[in-house]
């Protein structure tokens, strides 16, 4: 076996053209991990706003909040089910809520995008113990006063901590900021939902929430509200239901990356092949040298292919470290099932850094694998008769 510091001195030899080939794997794995870690972001703002013993009501056949309309009466029936949690108060924790799109002008850009105005409750801060108020105060029932998340807040024009915002034909005070620790109800308005029920003429609700005494009891809840005809609604744990909101968005995201990740690859890859093959070239009597001494075939192969797959991943190491400084940097998308801005950072997990290195080794392994092989078949009289 050809020792490791015969490789490691060749790359130094060999530097401009190593370093251009790593350079070029850096900034493919850069994209690759930014784009994962853009999808992995959108998920985990998503699944960080439900709470595991909450469960969420919409209409049946509802896929969002958006689309679902549930009566006053309906909701009075799923209150006084038994599995509800009892609060403080010893009244049910419980909430209804509206959910509606409108739309807000954007402080930097001036576009217009929809953000989110959630009619809630007394008892709906107490549901998200995540949700507190970072500036200012709660609203006053029977006014028209809201609270923004803090996203919406620092984005939108009129949402920022005693301005002013126009929608429902009323002018609404942001009274508070609340800060749902990276949730998505950072990007929501929230208000008095008798008021904002009156001012879009709504007198339905969106949604029903509510906390189980016992997570395990939501089976039992779920068939119940399902199965009874008056109602004719669906019920989901609320983790599951946001993570659901997710899948377009993040499946979009990820396809549309990885296949310009792919395209890039051929450029990297096809860059470790020239540098291979033009070490091979510039190491031809070298190689009859390694064979003469006794060397094997397949020693040489392998010095080779370690030449590439070590260029390959330091590229990929470098590429993963840059990338890692995204989670930073806190970007805005178009959530595509609810047509709403969703505020969120990037987010580098265990199996993005993962993926990341196994694609610079895989870039590594093709692209080192055709000059490795030509490398190991030179004959050694050929190599050594090479000026």
């Amino acid at each position: 076996m050809i020792p490791i510091s015969y490789t490691l001195r060749n790359l130094w030899n060999h530097k401009v053209t190593s370093l251009l080939t790593l350079f070029g794997v850096m900034l493919v794995v850069f994209v690759f991990a930014a784009v994962l870690m853009l999808a992995d972001g959108l998920l985990k703002t998503m699944v960080s706003t439900g709470a595991d013993d909450n469960a969420i009501v919409i209409r049946k056949a509802s896929q969002t909040e958006v689309t679902s309309v549930i009566f006053r009466n309906q909701g009075d029936i799923v209150s006084t089910y038994p599995e509800i949690k009892t609060g403080a108060d010893n009244l049910p924790m419980f909430t209804n809520e509206l959910y509606v799109l409108i739309a807000g002008q954007k402080r930097q850009t001036g576009d217009n995008s929809n953000i989110v105005v959630r009619g809630v409750t007394e008892h709906s801060m107490e549901l998200r113990p995540n949700v507190k108020l970072m500036e200012g105060r709660m609203w006053k029932p029977g006014t028209a006063e809201v609270v923004a998340g803090k996203s919406v807040a620092k984005r939108f024009k009129g949402c920022g901590l005693g301005e002013t915002v126009r929608f429902g034909s009323r002018e609404w005070t942001v009274v508070g900021i609340i800060d749902a620790g990276g949730s998505a109800f950072d990007s929501e308005i929230w208000g008095d939902i008798e008021q904002l029920m009156d001012a879009f003429r709504r007198p339905v609700y969106s949604s029903l929430t509510f906390k189980l005494n016992d997570p395990s009891q939501f089976e039992t809840v779920k068939q119940r509200i399902e199965g009874d005809r008056r109602l004719s609604l669906d019920v989901k744990r609320e983790k599951e239901y946001y993570a659901e909101q997710s899948k377009a968005t993040t499946s979009f995201i990820k396809i549309v990356g990885v296949v310009i990740c792919v395209v890039f690859s051929f450029g990297a890859i096809i860059g470790a092949m020239i540098t291979m093959y033009a070490a091979v070239a510039n190491r031809t009597k070298e190689i009859g040298t390694l064979r003469s001494l006794g060397f094997s075939r397949l020693a040489i192969l392998n010095a080779f292919l370690f030449e590439a797959i070590l260029i390959s991943v330091l590229g990929g190491v470098l590429g993963l470290v840059a990338a890692s400084f995204l989670h930073l940097m806190q970007i805005s998308t178009l959530n595509f099932n609810t047509f709403s801005e969703l505020a969120f950072n990037f987010s580098l997990s265990p199996q993005t850094a993962v993926a990341s290195l196994i694609f610079a080794l895989v870039m590594g392994l093709v692209g080192g694998f055709l000059p490795a092989v030509r490398a190991s078949r030179l004959k050694i009289v050929d190599a050594l008769r090479a000026a």
